[in-house]
C-alpha cells in the first residue's frame, strides 16, 4: 500500500535521491511545479480534458471508466519508463491534489515492485508550503554593486565556499536588464519562480548567513514575492565599489559574444528612458562593431537606476566594499570576511 505524506516529509524525499514524478498532464507541469519534479503524465492534455468533461457533465463513474480505458494500454510502458528513472524501484508521487491521479499510478507501481510515497494534498499543498517558506524571517545579506560589478560570479564563488546563496537570476533565467534574457532559456512562469524561491528558503539554515543578489522587484518579466521581497530590501547590502573601466570588462566578456541585432534590440527597449540620442550611438557603436564604447553607453544608463534603487529601496545597513580586482574568489573571501558582524547583528535582532 503506498505510503501518503505531508508536503515537508515528502520534500525531503528529494534530499535521499528518490525520483518525484509527476503525474499531471504536460501543460500542468510545464506551467509549474515541485522543483525537480519529473514529467510523468498519466494523461495527455487532451485525455485530461475529456475525463474532466465527463467527470463534470456526466457522472464520476463514466469518468472513471474513459480514464481505465486510456491508461490501460499505457501501463506497461509506464512500469518501463519507471524502471529506467528509478532502477531501485523506490519513488514519489503526486498529482494536483493528491487524488485518483497520484493514487492510481503509485498502486501501479507498488503492484509493479516499487515503492512508492504519495503527496498527502498534491501539488496544491506544495505550493502552500514553498508560500508559507517565503514569510519567516532569514539572514539575508545582499551582493550589491553597479551593473557589471561580478556579482553573479562572486554568487558562485561563495557557494563553493560552503556558503548558502539564492541566485535570484538563475532562478527567473534573466539577468535583470533589458539585455538580460540574451543566451539564456525562456523564463518560468511567476509561480514556478514563486515556488523555487520557497523551496530555497525553505531548505536553509536560518542560523546562518544566505547571501543574495541585490535585486529591484522585477527580474524580467517575473516578480519578487511580496513578503520575500519585503524583506530583502531591509537586508544589509554589501556594496562592490568597482571602476566602470573594469566593469566594461566584466560586460564585453558576458555580453560580448551575443548576436548583434539581440543587443541592438535590447538598447531600443530602453530608448524612451536611455534617450533617443544615447540608444542611436549605441546602435552606430555596434554597427561599427565597438562593444565596449556601446558598453559604455549602458552602464551610464544603468548606474543611475542602480543608484536610485540603491537609495530607494534599501532600509539596512549599506557596507561599502572598494573593488580594484574582480576576482571572484578573493572577494567571496573578503565578503564572508565583512559579513560575520553582521551575522551576529542580525541574529540579536531577528
Amino acid at each position: 500500500m503506498p505510503e501518503t505524506l505531508v508536503a515537508c516529509d515528502f520534500l525531503a524525499i528529494r534530499q535521499q535521491g528518490l525520483p518525484i514524478l509527476d503525474v499531471r498532464s504536460p501543460s500542468e507541469f510545464k506551467h509549474s511545479r515541485i522543483p525537480g519534479a519529473l514529467s510523468f503524465p498519466l494523461f495527455s492534455d487532451e485525455e485530461r480534458h475529456e475525463v474532466g468533461y465527463l467527470y463534470k457533465q456526466v457522472s464520476q463513474s463514466a469518468a472513471m471508466v474513459k480514464g481505465l480505458e486510456i491508461a490501460g494500454p499505457k501501463m506497461a510502458a509506464f512500469v518501463q519508463q519507471a524502471m529506467t528513472i528509478a532502477p531501485d524501484q523506490q519513488v514519489a508521487v503526486y498529482c494536483l491534489r493528491g487524488g485518483k491521479r497520484s493514487g492510481s499510478m503509485a498502486w501501479l507501481l507498488e503492484n509493479s515492485g516499487f515503492t512508492a510515497f504519495i503527496l498527502q494534498g498534491g501539488y496544491k499543498a506544495a505550493r502552500r508550503y514553498f508560500l508559507d517558506a517565503l514569510v519567516p524571517r532569514y539572514p539575508l545579506v545582499r551582493v550589491g554593486g553597479r551593473t557589471g560589478s561580478g556579482k553573479t560570479r562572486i554568487l558562485e564563488a561563495l557557494r563553493e565556499a560552503g556558503e548558502q546563496v539564492i541566485d535570484l537570476e538563475g532562478m527567473a533565467h534573466h539577468r535583470g536588464s533589458a539585455f538580460g534574457h540574451l543566451g539564456l532559456a525562456p523564463q518560468p512562469s511567476n509561480e514556478y519562480f514563486e515556488n523555487k524561491i520557497g523551496d530555497a528558503l525553505a531548505l536553509m539554515d536560518k542560523d546562518r548567513v544566505i547571501w543574495v543578489e541585490d535585486e529591484s522587484r522585477h527580474i524580467g518579466r517575473r516578480s519578487l514575492p511580496q513578503p520575500f521581497w519585503q524583506h530583502l530590501i531591509q537586508a544589509p547590502v554589501i556594496f562592490l565599489d568597482v571602476s566602470a573601466d573594469l566593469r566594461v570588462q566584466e560586460i564585453l566578456q558576458e555580453y560580448g559574444t551575443q548576436d548583434t541585432e539581440g543587443l541592438k534590440e535590447a538598447f531600443k527597449r530602453i530608448a524612451r528612458k536611455m534617450g533617443p540620442q544615447f540608444v542611436k550611438a549605441a546602435l552606430a557603436h555596434l554597427d561599427s562593431g565597438d562593444l565596449e564604447a556601446a558598453a559604455r553607453l549602458a552602464l551610464a544608463y544603468y548606474d543611475k537606476s542602480y543608484d536610485f534603487h540603491l537609495v530607494n529601496q534599501t532600509f539596512g545597513e549599506v557596507i561599502e566594499e572598494k573593488v580594484d580586482q574582480l576576482d571572484a574568489k578573493v572577494l567571496a573571501a573578503r565578503l564572508i570576511d565583512r559579513s560575520k558582524q553582521y551575522e551576529k547583528a542580525w541574529m540579536n535582532n531577528g
